[in-house]
């Protein structure tokens, strides 16, 4: 576990640590939450990005390091994007060579080698470093049955079609949430984010959209429905016009609250957010 101190403009001051999975991630911040009384707030977890500028900035810099999605600037500043990479090494039984394949594949992946011996494969992937620091540990781990075995060793950068992805919600973003992503999987990774948060965050008094935006193009939508009090409960008979009264005052006031309203995002939510799953 490491960690260093960082400041961040959407976020303000905290801290920038290294994790060995989710799983070891989960553990700290729990033992954070329990031990000290910590309210802490997770970002996605993401790696350094090399970006070169169309134009220097006032002192002159033409490529800056980017640590924080929050902190990107300008799409139009921007000429290109690098990412890191790395070259994988995977040992696994052969009965679970399949899925460690689909995986490494969906992630991205460049297959290098593969080779067997004695009924373990032996695969060579170059991969996304920004692939691999979300959840491709816990993913091997559990499609192996905890057999297979990964090395790794940093190659270098490469330039990508890479886009800024951002997560609001009632309209509102939310930086902890932000990510880079390819711009060939942000639709599958944008739609499983606001799915997942469907199920996370609470239903409130108002309904609350949540949105995967790229710049100000929105890409996936998901909306939480609102809680809603049967005002008419107390209406036994008379015209309809009384119901219709009512329901109409309710709708009024519910879109007042939404305006003004603020939701409430439980923190298990930030992390069980990031996990990919089977399906992306």
């Amino acid at each position: 576990f490491t960690f260093e101190m960082e400041s961040s403009a959407a976020l303000g001051f905290g801290f920038r640590c290294g994790f060995l999975g989710l799983l070891h991630l989960e553990i700290i911040q729990e033992r954070l939450t329990r031990e000290y009384d910590l309210d802490l707030i997770t970002t996605a977890p993401s790696v350094v990005y090399q970006i070169e500028l169309t134009h220097p900035d006032p002192a002159g810099v033409t490529e800056i390091d980017l640590h924080n999605p929050a902190d990107m600037p300008d799409v139009n500043k921007i000429r290109t994007i690098s990412e890191p990479w790395i070259r994988a090494t995977i040992y696994v039984p052969d009965e679970y060579l399949g899925g460690i394949l689909k995986l490494c594949q969906d992630r991205r992946g460049i297959q290098l080698n593969l080779t067997y011996v004695s009924g373990r494969a032996q695969a060579t992937y170059e991969l996304p470093l920004n692939e691999v620091v979300f959840d491709f540990y816990d993913r091997l781990k559990s499609l192996s049955k905890g057999y297979a075995s990964f090395d790794y060793e940093q190659i270098g950068y490469r330039e990508g079609d890479l886009v800024k992805m951002s997560i609001l919600v009632n309209e509102e973003p939310v930086d902890a949430l932000s990510m880079i992503v390819h711009r060939g999987t942000a639709e599958v990774r944008g739609r499983g984010m606001v799915e997942r948060l469907k199920e996370l965050i609470p239903r409130h008094l108002f309904k609350i959209p949540i949105q995967a935006a790229i710049g100000g193009k929105v890409i996936a939508r998901e909306t939480i429905s609102a809680m809603r009090k049967d005002v008419t409960a107390k209406c036994y008979g008379g015209d309809a016009s009384r119901k219709r009264k009512l329901l109409d005052k309710q709708k009024k006031g519910k879109a007042k609250m939404r305006e003004y309203g603020s939701v409430s995002i439980p923190q298990e939510a930030f992390i069980a957010a990031l996990r990919m799953g089977d399906d992306n």
